[in-house]
Order: structure tokens, then C-alpha cells, then sequence
């Protein structure tokens, strides 16, 4: 190559002096190597798309949501059936109580219409304890009666969140369905890109295609770009005169790379060289 422009006396390029262009140390590949470099570089943006495509599938969202949803229902039908369920126990408890104080009010009964009891003062006090029994079993009926109506309310709780949970469930399933099915129609794509990347690339020199995928690794995924009429299409900077005559000089086989981005720069017939 040319000179590389004016230096100061110890050596250093004045800060006004502009780098010159450079391309990669003692690397060259036949032009129609470093064209297949831009179809393989064109099937790794194919398959970044795929994969953003895939994250970004709008069933995720949708998913994430309905099991949010699906995840609050379950807590408040668990809550429900806890409800129910004590509310079950609750009344056996009670309807035990009034058996209890029905069959003791029976007996004292039985004794009273036997005649069991002649005492004057224990008839009484039997006589007393009935009507005790008898206003303790309607507290006692009143409390089943209370619980009754709790149970039968958490009941129809459970059945209405019952229901809304397996409704939410359906949708979720929907979702994830149509979801499994775009993940199949994506990794299908990605399937044939990746062996075309394969074919492609075999034909690409060694040293050539591992300085593409370190480079495409440092610069978000784009190694290699075409220099389309004094632009590089990587950072979509047009090229200084200098650097355009520089590369004009460079032989065909030489591998060069964009001053800015430093990404390989592929010189085709649009170049505008």
C-alpha cells in the first residue's frame, strides 16, 4: 500500500491526520469467497430474526397472563374449599349438639310421663331442665341452621371458581397449542437455515469464516457487510476518498474492513469504486 500520510517528527500521525484505512494482516480469499461470506452472513440474520421471532411470539404474553389469572383462581377456590370444608365439620359438630340435647330432653321426658320422678321438688327441677333443653336444642337448631347456610354458600363458591379455573385452564391450553404449533412452523425454518449456513460456509476459507464469526460475535451479530456505493451497509458510514482509494488500490484476493466498524467489507460491482 501507499504511504500512510504525514508524520510528526517522533513518528505519531497528527491528531488531525485521519487513520488510514486498513484491512486484516496477510489474510486474502477470492472475491467469490468473501460474496458466499455475505450469503452466510444474510442466513445468520435469518436466523437471529427466527430466534427474536420466537421469543417474542405474542402466545407468551397471552400464556404468562392467563396463568397469573389461572394461578389467583386456584388460590381463591383453595380458600373456598377450605371454607366448605370447615364449614362441614362446623355443622357435624352442631347436629351432633342438638342430637345430644334432643336425646337427653327425651329421656327427662320419658321419666316424666313415667312417673319416675314423685318428688315434688325434683318434678320441678325435672320440669325446669326440659324447657332448659328444649330452648338450648332451638340455640343449637338456629346454629345448624347458620352453618347451613355458610356451607351452602362457600358450595357455590367453589362451583362458580370450579368452573372459571377449568375456563382459564381451556384457554391457557389454546394458548400454549397455538404456541407448541408456531414453534414448529419457527424451528422448521431454523432447521433448513442452519443446513444451508452449513453448505455455504464449507465453501468459505478457514481463517476467513472464524475472523467473520469472531467479528460478528463483537459487533452484535454482523461480521461482514457489502460496500455499496462507498458505504459500508454494517455502520451505514460512507467511506472517507481516502479509504475508498485505498481499497480501489488493494488486490481483488485482499480482505479488507471498514474503518468505523471494523466489520470485513465485501466488494462487489455496486461498490462504487
Amino acid at each position: 500500500m501507499g504511504p500512510a500520510g504525514p508524520r510528526l517528527a517522533d513518528g505519531h500521525r497528527p491528531l488531525d491526520q485521519p487513520l488510514p484505512f486498513t484491512w486484516s494482516p496477510q489474510l486474502n480469499a477470492a472475491p467469490a469467497d468473501q460474496i458466499r461470506l455475505l450469503d452466510v452472513q444474510a442466513l445468520d440474520v435469518r436466523l437471529q430474526q427466527l430466534a427474536h421471532r420466537r421469543r417474542s411470539l405474542p402466545e407468551h404474553a397471552e400464556i404468562e397472563s392467563l396463568t397469573k389469572d389461572h394461578t389467583q383462581l386456584r388460590d381463591l377456590l383453595v380458600a373456598a374449599q377450605t371454607e366448605e370444608s370447615d364449614c362441614s365439620r362446623e355443622q357435624t359438630k352442631a347436629e351432633q349438639d342438638v342430637d345430644q340435647v334432643r336425646q337427653r330432653a327425651a329421656r327427662d321426658q320419658k321419666r316424666l310421663d313415667t312417673g319416675a320422678v314423685t318428688s315434688p321438688k325434683d318434678l320441678e327441677n325435672l320440669q325446669r331442665e326440659i324447657t332448659s333443653l328444649a330452648k338450648r336444642q332451638g340455640d343449637l337448631e338456629d346454629v345448624v341452621l347458620e352453618v347451613m347456610e355458610r356451607r351452602e354458600s362457600a358450595q357455590e363458591r367453589v362451583a362458580e371458581l370450579t368452573e372459571r379455573v377449568g375456563a382459564v385452564q381451556g384457554k391457557i391450553d389454546d394458548a400454549t397449542a397455538r404456541r407448541d404449533a408456531a414453534f414448529e412452523g419457527i424451528d422448521g425454518e431454523v432447521a433448513t437455515a442452519t443446513k444451508e449456513r452449513e453448505v455455504v460456509s464449507a465453501t468459505i476459507p478457514d481463517d476467513l469464516l472464524k475472523l467473520y464469526d469472531k467479528l460478528r460475535g463483537q459487533q452484535g451479530g454482523i461480521g461482514a457487510a457489502k460496500l455499496y456505493q462507498r458505504t459500508c451497509q454494517g455502520c451505514r458510514q460512507e467511506l472517507a476518498i481516502t479509504d475508498i482509494n485505498e481499497i480501489r488500490a488493494a488486490a481483488p484476493d485482499t480482505v479488507v474492513r471498514c474503518e468505523n466498524c471494523r466489520r470485513i467489507l465485501v466488494r462487489t460491482s455496486e461498490s462504487g469504486l
